[in-house]
C-alpha cells in the first residue's frame, strides 16, 4: 500500500481479539491523504461466545490511538454482531470499511462479509451521504479549512455513484467527474497540509448545492431497494462465528 507503513500488517495480530479483517479508511481512501495525515485502520473483532452469553459481556467496540514512528494511528473494531447491524442499518461508513481495498487483515469471514455486502445497499444510503455532507459543509463554512471541503465533495459525489451504479466508489479521484472542474486542484493542495485553508473557489456554494440537488434525483431514480436483503445470511454468519462452525478466521 503506497504511502501507507509496513508495519501496519502487525497491528491486527497485537489485539486482544482475533479480527475477522483491518482496513484503511479516512484520507488515504478518500484520495487524499496528506503528508501529515493520521492513519485510520478500521475493522471487526469477534468476541468468544462466553464473552456475549454470560454474564460479563465483551465490548462491542474497541478504540485506541497512539502514535509510532511519527505516524499517529487511529483503530476502531466493532465486535461481528455490531457491525452486522451498522451494515444493515444504512450505515455508509462501515460499508465502505468493509470494501475498502487497503486490506491490512484478511480472513474467509472478511470475504464472506464482501460477498454479502451488495446486499446491504438500499437507495436509502443516500441519506447518509447526504447528512455527512450537510455535517461536512457547515463545519467548512466555520473552519474554512481544506478538508471539510473535500470530504464535502467526496461524499456527495459517493452518494451519487452508488445510487446510480450500486458500486461503492470512496476514492475522490476516481469521481472527479460529478464535481466542478477545480477538484483536482483542491486535492493537490490537500497533501501539503492536514489542516491547511482553502482557497478561495469561485461558485463554490452554488457548485455544493448542485451535487446536492443531482444526489437527492439520483436517490429518486435508483433501481436500489428500498430493503436490504442480506439479513438472513449475516444473521447465519454471525451464529456460525459464535458457535465455531464455520465462518473462519
Amino acid at each position: 500500500m503506497n504511502g501507507l507503513p509496513g508495519w501496519l500488517q502487525e497491528i491486527p495480530g497485537e489485539q486482544p481479539y482475533p479480527l475477522a479483517f483491518a482496513t484503511v479508511s479516512g484520507a488515504h481512501l478518500y484520495g487524499f491523504p496528506s503528508v501529515d495525515s493520521d492513519v485510520d485502520l478500521r475493522g471487526v473483532h469477534v468476541l468468544p461466545a462466553e464473552e456475549v452469553v454470560g454474564l460479563r459481556g465483551g465490548p462491542e467496540t474497541l478504540e485506541r490511538t497512539w502514535t509510532r514512528d511519527d505516524v499517529e494511528m487511529d483503530l476502531v473494531t466493532h465486535d461481528l454482531a455490531k457491525f452486522c447491524r451498522l451494515l444493515l442499518g444504512r450505515n455508509g461508513y462501515v460499508l465502505e470499511q468493509l470494501l475498502s481495498p487497503l486490506v491490512v487483515a484478511s480472513s474467509a469471514m472478511h470475504e464472506e462479509l464482501v460477498a454479502l455486502a451488495p446486499g446491504c445497499v438500499t437507495r436509502h444510503h443516500a441519506h447518509h451521504y447526504l447528512g455527512f455532507a450537510r455535517t461536512q459543509w457547515r463545519l467548512y463554512e466555520k473552519t474554512l479549512e481544506l478538508k471539510p471541503l473535500l470530504y464535502t465533495f467526496r461524499v456527495l459525489a459517493t452518494g451519487t455513484h452508488l445510487m446510480r451504479t450500486g458500486e461503492l466508489e470512496a476514492d475522490l479521484t476516481r469521481l472527479y467527474a460529478y464535481g466542478p472542474a477545480y477538484l483536482p486542484d483542491l486535492v493537490a493542495l490537500k497533501k501539503d497540509a492536514e489542516h491547511g485553508r482553502s482557497p478561495s473557489v469561485e461558485g463554490l456554494e452554488a457548485d455544493v448545492e448542485r451535487m446536492t440537488a443531482t444526489l437527492e434525483e439520483a436517490r429518486d431514480a435508483s433501481a436500489l431497494p428500498e430493503r436490504a436483503t442480506a439479513e438472513g445470511a449475516l444473521h447465519d454468519l454471525v451464529v456460525r462465528a459464535r458457535m465455531g462452525s464455520g465462518a473462519g478466521l
